[in-house]
């Protein structure tokens, strides 16, 4: 769970959390399209039970898209960015608007601690996990006037109690949830595939070590 002695939380079977997603979708609306839950990804139920790293093809997501898996009984939210996507993380009008820009919280590895918290600016991998009380954030990419609340300039939103996140998933200030959306340990196994649940080559990070899930 974390680092901070909190009760550890129950991971849901697959079926369960293929409920929660369909839950989530509909609460969402307009937001549902952006769940994108690739079953064809996941590995098959031993691999999951064991909790083992899976590899992720990259090839199939297509700009600005976001596909959900599962790891150790989380979704795993991977987003292949847009340049315009990547260029709104520095922007001054949405940094002023977050609690921990700068990912000085420890959610993420050490490759991930930067402004883009990914180990490439393009590639987007969070634990699709609401830091509040464990909901399911939707993904609404496009600044909006009205959805999925007035005035969205992009990002996550989780439809349980209204926490926000940009789309790096780092959290708004004023909002329930305390912390930035974790990252898992992840690395490139080629340009075109990422293994999740395996860091980088010299690099030790657990996510036992993440503060809260």
């Amino acid at each position: 769970m974390n680092a901070t002695g909190a009760a550890a939380v129950k991971e849901p079977p697959r079926r369960d959390f293929l409920k929660m997603v369909s839950a989530g979708m509909a609460a969402v609306g307009t937001g549902a399209v952006a769940w994108t839950f690739i079953d064809s990804m996941n590995p098959d139920k031993a691999t999951l039970a064991a909790g083992a790293p899976i590899d992720i093809d990259l090839k199939p997501i297509a700009e600005g898209q976001q596909i959900v898996v599962l790891w150790r009984g989380k979704p795993m939210l991977i987003v292949k960015r847009t340049k315009a996507a990547v260029a709104s993380l520095q922007d001054p009008k949405i940094v002023k608007l977050l609690s921990d820009p700068n990912s000085k919280v420890l959610q993420q590895p050490p490759y991930a601690e930067n402004w883009h918290r990914s180990a490439k600016p393009d590639l987007l991998v969070l634990v699709g996990v609401c830091t509040h009380l464990g909901c399911l954030p939707g993904y609404f990419p496009k600044p909006s006037a009205t959805t999925p609340v007035p005035d969205w300039p992009s990002g996550y939103f989780c439809p349980c109690h209204g926490s926000k996140y940009d789309l790096a998933g780092r959290v708004w200030k004023g909002v329930p949830a305390p912390y930035n959306l974790p990252v898992p340990p992840y690395r490139y196994v080629s340009d075109t595939m990422i293994r999740i649940g395996e860091n980088p080559a010299g690099q030790t990070f657990s996510m036992s070590s993440i503060v809260q899930m």
